[in-house]
């Protein structure tokens, strides 16, 4: 007879010889791509083993909830011997097509360098349907092998699952109903934790595995059954081809930035990412002379400053990457949660790290908010520093995370403990929603019309503090500092509103004693920082980046945004703003003399929308092929 728990204590067994079987699938993963991973110690490797057991019992819960349902049910039908064979059924069904993805993927991978996401299934269908129908027996053909080891691995699935099943069943009384109803509604409680890979914030994804090791070995950590359901709601791309004939494309669009010359400058490197701080805020570059930033217009007057320059997103989650690793949101997802999320990147630090540099991102916010903490792993940073490491409760804001001022002056304390040169991210918190002031200020800052920009100007005395504090230290006089927003904050002004306005920010740098100085005009975005950084310390190697440097002269200087409302993008370029949509341009305006962007000159400039078409499609392409084939690097 059974006692009350045996039943799940058996599924208990079950999940983890599932557990078993990813495991010996990650290791034939290893084995198939070990020209990969070959630079892994075994440490290194014993770690991701086990780091992937909280990713695959994510994933084996998941694709298995039907069955862990059925199978704990609190009812006698559960030991009918017909029912036990749907079971039965249903587990090796389920099972062993999330077998046949692992397996598919010893081999795909070699190809694509990342697990298979839910794009796959685009495949399936027009004309690239008919090639893989083509190419299927091929494959099948040339690696036969693979599916042998399918076959093993999915029978042996049977095999054990049916040694696991017990004969005996329990006797159903009301104390036996009640036990199992307790089983029941605790086991779904523990399947939901166990879903999330924890207790975090948000479930777990495939960014987060970078929290475990290095961006390169992301594909070791998650499964490809992991991969491809936690993408399937996510929307991929379709891919749009313009032209065919790759070495046009280059010439009207290059991301691949050769060497710098004149000999490698080893300076420190501080980026500083100021929530919403909108370009309407700061009163040094926005002609309306408001005093929501003192301190930044003060350092404005000694800074290069970039009054034309723009965000290629509306929130944090894009606008990070886009400053980090020159990645942009070009598409319908925000590029951290999209399938193409655990894409290996071209981000500052790891360009740095090459050179010696130690890499930090600090945010004061919660850890876990917004995976920024995942994405500093694979953007290589060293080290990410959060609410979790700042460890003084009595500084949280209640809402978000630490205070700026006191999470900016712990950065400059933390900064002045690591070695030269050191590359570093700071992303400041409180002029967030819902526009907090700590207590102890909450008289200092007058009231603006807008609740932000009271936030805005605490951020802006926090931004002075960490500057009095960093002035005072070794390393400052030797760091490049620059500055500019996450994002476009809230605004009741009609510029701010529109597509131009809606996008403006302050991009500035600043470094003591420098000749970085002077207003100017050049249109920017938030892409350009890195190759701009690259360019001015001379970094002596080639890489890969979608934006330009604003001290080239002979690169093209523009921005250019997508608004996944309406599935259109924009193209800023010398004053004129294009709207392009279903493959051409809908909209021209001369937003110098049209701020409100209300005549469409479309017709009367032919050449000019001709020109930022053809752009428009090569950056379009380009994007989509490099975020599809994983060739951001």
């Amino acid at each position: 007879m059974q006692t009350g728990a045996a039943n799940f204590y058996t599924l208990l067994k079950k999940i983890g010889l599932l557990l078993f079987l990813y495991t010996l699938c990650r290791l034939l993963f290893y084995w198939f791509n070990y020209f990969y991973f070959s630079d892994l110690s075994f440490g290194q490797l014993l770690l991701i083993l086990l780091s992937g057991l909280r990713f695959d019992l994510s994933v084996v819960i998941l694709s298995n909830s039907i069955f862990i349902l059925l199978y704990l049910f609190p009812m006698p039908f559960r030991e009918n011997r017909f029912y036990k064979k749907l079971l039965l059924f249903l587990f090796i069904l389920v099972n062993s097509i999330a077998i046949l993805a692992n397996c598919v993927d010893l081999i795909y991978f070699q190809f694509t360098l990342k697990r298979t996401t839910a794009d796959v299934f685009n495949f399936f269908g027009g004309h690239i349907g008919n090639d893989l129908g083509r190419l299927l027996p091929l494959f099948l053909k040339e690696y036969w092998y693979m599916f042998l080891i399918w076959i093993l691995l999915s029978f042996a699935a049977y095999y054990f699952y049916k040694k696991l099943d017990k004969n005996s069943s329990l006797k159903w009384d009301k104390k036996a109903y009640l036990s199992q109803l307790s089983i029941y509604v605790s086991a779904i409680g523990l399947g939901i934790i166990g879903y999330r890979g924890g207790f975090q914030l948000i479930p777990i994804n495939s960014v987060d595995a970078g929290k475990h090791t290095a961006a390169k070995n992301i594909p070791l950590v998650i499964s490809t059954p992991f991969s491809i359901l936690k993408t399937m709601d996510l929307q991929s791309i379709q891919p749009k081809i313009y032209f065919k004939d790759e070495a046009e494309l280059l010439r009207i669009y290059n991301p691949y930035h050769k060497a710098e010359t004149g000999g490698f400058k080893k300076l420190n490197i501080c980026v500083i990412a100021l929530e919403s701080f909108s370009k309407e805020y700061v009163g040094a570059i926005n002609g309306r002379n408001t005093d929501c930033t003192p301190f930044l217009d003060s350092l404005i007057g000694q800074s290069l400053t970039f009054v034309n320059a723009f965000s290629n997103g509306k929130t944090s989650i894009q606008g990070i990457p886009a400053i980090v690793s020159s990645t942009p949101t070009w598409m319908n997802e925000p590029y951290l949660t999209s399938p193409y999320g655990s894409n290996q990147l071209t981000s500052i630090a790891g360009l740095l790290k090459k050179q010696g540099y130690s890499t930090f991102f600090f945010h004061g916010g919660t850890n876990g908010t917004m995976g920024f903490d995942g994405y500093s792993n694979v953007a290589e940073f060293d080290a990410y520093y959060g609410r979790t490491e700042y460890n003084n409760e009595k500084d949280y804001d209640g809402n978000w995370g630490i205070w700026d001022e006191e999470f900016m002056l712990y950065t400059a304390n933390t900064i002045n403990q690591k070695k030269e040169p050191f590359f570093a991210t700071l992303f400041t918190l409180t002029s967030h929603h819902p526009y907090p002031i700590p207590e102890k200020h909450k008289n200092r800052f007058k009231t603006g019309k807008l609740p932000i920009e009271k936030t805005i100007t605490y951020s802006d005395y926090a931004l002075r503090r960490f500057f009095e504090t960093a002035k005072t230290m070794p390393w400052f006089k030797n760091t490049l500092f620059v500055m500019v927003a996450d994002h476009t904050g809230v605004t009741a002004d009609q510029f701010y509103q529109n597509k131009i306005g809606n996008s403006s920010i302050p991009i500035l740098f600043y470094m003591q004693g420098s000749d970085l100085k002077g207003i100017d005009s050049t249109t920017t975005q938030q892409i350009d920082i890195q190759p701009s950084i690259m360019d001015y310390i001379n970094y002596p190697s080639n890489y890969f980046s979608f934006g330009n440097s604003v001290f080239d002269s002979t690169a093209q200087h523009y921005a250019f945004m997508y608004n996944p409302g309406d599935a259109s993008y924009l193209m800023i370029e010398n004053n004129y703003s294009m709207a392009f949509a279903d493959g051409k341009g809908v909209e021209l305006c001369y937003y110098k003399n049209d701020s409100l962007l209300t005549q469409n000159i479309l017709d009367k400039h032919p050449e000019m929308v001709k020109k930022l078409e053809l752009r428009t499609k090569a950056i379009i392409q380009t994007y989509q092929q490099s975020l599809i084939n994983n060739k951001m690097h």
